[in-house]
C-alpha cells in the first residue's frame, strides 16, 4: 500500500472478482474445511477449493491497516448465505511473510483472521448494484465521490454514471495491478474534482 490518498470506502464484488467462481452456481454446500490444512471445500463429488485469488488476502490485509478507509462487498448473489459461509471460513494470515495463500494450517490459526473480519459492510442480496450503494451511502453517509468500486461485471458501471462511485472493471480477478489501477484512477478523477470546484 502506498502513501497517497485512499478514497474512504473501497467495495468489492465477490464472484469472478475476489474468487474464481459464482458461489450461487458452482460452489456445492455445504462448504467444508480440511481440519489439518484450513482449506475449504464445496460437497460436490469433486471438491472445489474455496478460497481467493492470489493477491487478495495482501491487498485486504493492507486495507484493514488503514483505518480511514472503509471496506465494503457488494455482491447481487441469491447464495447470500453461503457467500457469507465462505467469508466465515476463508482465513487470511495475519502477515505475508511466506504465505501467498487464503487458507492456512490449523495450527495457525492464532496468526490468521476469517476473511469476514476485513470487511465493515456487507452488501450480498440480489439487486442492482445501485441499490447496494445507496445502502452503502445511508449506513456510512460516505459521499459516492469518495467510493471506489471493483466489479467483474462491466454493466455495473451505472454506479459511476448515475451515482459518481469510481468504477473498476476487473477482467481476472483483483490482483496488484488490477488495484493499483483503481486508485489512480479514482485519484485521477478526484484531482479533477478538486479542480473544477476550485
Amino acid at each position: 500500500m502506498d502513501d497517497g490518498r485512499y478514497p474512504q470506502l473501497i467495495a468489492f464484488d465477490l464472484d469472478y472478482t475476489l474468487w474464481e467462481f459464482w458461489i450461487d452456481t458452482h460452489v456445492e454446500p455445504p462448504l467444508k474445511q480440511d481440519a489439518l490444512t484450513g482449506v475449504v471445500y464445496d460437497s460436490a463429488n469433486d471438491p472445489a477449493r474455496v478460497e481467493f485469488y492470489k493477491d487478495v488476502p495482501e491487498i485486504l490485509r493492507g486495507l484493514k491497516s488503514k483505518p480511514e478507509v472503509t471496506v465494503a462487498a457488494a455482491s447481487r448473489t441469491t447464495a447470500m448465505k453461503l457467500a457469507r459461509e465462505a467469508l466465515r471460513l476463508i482465513r487470511i494470515p495475519l502477515s505475508s511473510v511466506g504465505k501467498d495463500t487464503t487458507n492456512v494450517p490449523g495450527t495457525n490459526r492464532a496468526e490468521s483472521l476469517p476473511a469476514i473480519d476485513f470487511f465493515d459492510h456487507l452488501e450480498i442480496y440480489p439487486g442492482s448494484k445501485i441499490a447496494h450503494f445507496k445502502q452503502l451511502h445511508k449506513i456510512t453517509g460516505i459521499p459516492y465521490s469518495e467510493m471506489l468500486f471493483f466489479d467483474d461485471e462491466s454493466r455495473n458501471k451505472e454506479v459511476e454514471s448515475q451515482l459518481g462511485v469510481t468504477f473498476v472493471w476487473v477482467v481476472d480477478g483483483v490482483d496488484w495491478d488490477c488495484f493499483r489501477k483503481g486508485l489512480r484512477e479514482w485519484r485521477k478523477r478526484r484531482a479533477a474534482d478538486d479542480g473544477a470546484s476550485s
